[in-house]
Parts: C-alpha cells; structure tokens; sequence
C-alpha cells in the first residue's frame, strides 16, 4: 500500500529470525504498509495475535499531531463497510471516497501502535480521520529489540472505539512509517493471527 503523495517507501523484506520467517520493516523518511485482504467474522473470532519488535522509537512521534503520525510499528485492521448500518451522510462520504481512491475504502479501522511519546493504554482518533481509532499497546517504557508478543479483544476494542458492533475484518496490514517526522526506524513483524 502506497500514497501518492509520499515519495519514499518502507522496504519490506522476509528474514530469518529468532528460529523462524518474519517480515523486517525498515523506514528511512518514508511510508507504506504490507497489506492483505480477508473476511473474517470478529463475533467468531474476536481475538488478535502477533508479535512484533522495534530497534528504535521516534524522537517526534505523537498520537495527536498530523506532524508526529509516524510509528516503528503498527497493525491495522480495516472493517467492511456495510451500507444498511450507514446513515445517508456516511453512505454519501463512503461514495465520495471510492471516487477519490479508485477502490472501496473501509468502514472503519483499528490501529495498534507502538508509540514513542504517547503512553500506552492511550486511545484517540487518527488526527486525519475519525474513522480510525489508534490504541497505543506499547510506549517508550517498553523494552526495544525484544520480540513481545501482544492479544486484543478487537470486538470489544471496537465497541469502545466506536460505540457498535463491529462489521467484517476486511484486511489486515503491517506498517512501519517515518514521513511525517522525518525521521528512521527498524522494527519486525511475526505471525499475525485471528482467534476465538
């Protein structure tokens, strides 16, 4: 996943690493994320599962500021839009967007993040749109280039982030990203999995 309007992309690679296949993430002013679509019911498996690891943490990085949107390492969850829980205003925004994005955009999204300034259990709007939550799991009190394995109740992150139900996990995507506040990061991604 690229942005036209970012010129420099986070290289993706498969390494070896720990006795397994990881995906290692590196940005160096850049960003774009590994994406992958799936239809997955979050009443049947309401739980998330990786794990993750980063070098380093961004001096600038803030939850709150367009100009520190940047994180070591995220997850993002996108959920399907479905049309018949949208009032006529979000059917119209929804419509908008696709024309804009040439693709169907998702309903809503979570993203869990590692932070560098914000502590983690914080939780706000992506400062771009209400349409993504961003849960800090980790923060800078948390032990650098070691694997950590995190799980989230995602149907219930979402009712808290959103005030409903949850709709279909449409994708699921990994990004390490670094444009905003110009600065680099390393991080490492494990096994990403959906469970009851």
């Amino acid at each position: 996943m690229t942005f036209s309007r970012i010129e420099r992309h986070t290289d993706y690679s498969l390494v070896k690493a720990d006795g397994g296949i990881v995906v290692k993430a590196v940005s160096e002013q850049a960003a774009s994320g590994l994406t992958r679509a799936v239809a997955i019911d979050p009443r049947e498996y309401p739980f998330i599962q990786w794990r993750w690891k980063v070098r380093n943490l961004l001096q600038k990085g803030d939850v709150t500021r367009k100009d520190g949107d940047d994180y070591p390492a995220r997850i993002y969850i996108s959920f399907a839009f479905d049309p018949d829980r949208a009032g006529y205003l979000e059917r119209a925004k929804h419509a908008a967007a696709r024309l804009v994005y040439g693709e169907d955009v998702p309903y809503r999204a979570i993203s869990y993040v590692w932070g560098s300034n914000s502590p983690a259990g914080t939780v706000v709007a992506n400062t771009y749109t209400d349409r993504v939550m961003m849960f800090v799991v980790r923060d800078r009190d948390d032990t650098l280039q070691q694997w950590v394995t995190e799980k989230r109740n995602l149907y219930a992150d979402y009712t808290r982030a959103f005030g409903e139900d949850p709709t279909t996990v449409s994708g699921v995507a990994i990004m390490t990203d670094t444009d905003n506040t110009r600065e680099s990061a390393v991080a490492w991604y494990g096994d990403i999995v959906f469970l009851h």
